[in-house]
């Protein structure tokens, strides 16, 4: 198992993250109703032996932006010993129901902002862990799911060259997509329900 006992393991992202979890930081009880809380029962369940505190400072409509905004704060004043990273959903989603934003982050600025993010951050933990944003859409040539394609495609790059832990949820999905239809994991084809942040939990616990 990768982590040693008493590693703190901190999760950060947008609302998939979040899953309601308390304020202002979320942690046992609190940490929400998602895959945070699946792996922090996983591993506790699978490595009773290894005390690892599990943090969750995931925030609805979060975009890459908006996490740079508050790392100080909801990162690296927590001082974790791993960081969990998964951003992007809403970063591409706006392009398309709210397009006439005039911050749009485009590709280029979501690569230079999740990369300073890593950079900043590298030195002060024993890792990172880079996870894909998803589209819900087994159809790759829809537009927003080829979109996505395109920033989990640079959240692989980045991981590569900065070796982090890669962690591709798109490809969970797609996996339980070729057999099953969106609607038994979500209406809207971005937030799934409990089967969905399983399989989240699953592929994140498949990189430790």
């Amino acid at each position: 198992m990768l982590f040693d006992s008493k590693d703190t393991l901190l999760f950060i992202g947008d609302s998939i993250t979040d899953n309601g979890r308390a304020r202002p930081v979320g942690e046992l009880l609190g940490l929400g109703a998602g895959y945070v809380s699946l792996v922090n029962a996983a591993l506790g369940a699978r490595y009773p032996e290894t005390l690892v505190r599990v943090l969750n400072t995931g925030c609805g409509g979060n975009r890459v932006t908006d996490l740079a905004a508050r790392w100080q704060q909801d990162v690296l004043d927590l001082q974790p010993d791993w960081v969990s990273i998964m951003i992007g959903i809403n970063d591409v989603w706006r392009h398309f129901d709210r397009a006439v934003l005039s911050d749009q982050v485009d590709p280029e600025q979501f690569e230079t902002v999740l990369t300073e993010l890593v950079e900043t951050t590298k030195s002060r933990v024993k890792g990172i862990f880079l996870m894909t944003p998803f589209f819900l859409e087994a159809n790759r040539d829809d537009p927003m799911r080829a979109m996505m394609d395109q920033y989990g495609a640079i959240v692989r790059k980045i991981a590569e060259s900065k070796d982090c832990r890669f962690v591709d949820t798109q490809a969970a999905f797609d996996r339980y997509l070729a057999a099953r239809p969106t609607q038994s994991l979500c209406g809207d084809r971005v937030h799934p329900n409990l089967i969905g942040h399983q399989i989240i939990a699953d592929a994140f616990l498949a990189a430790i």
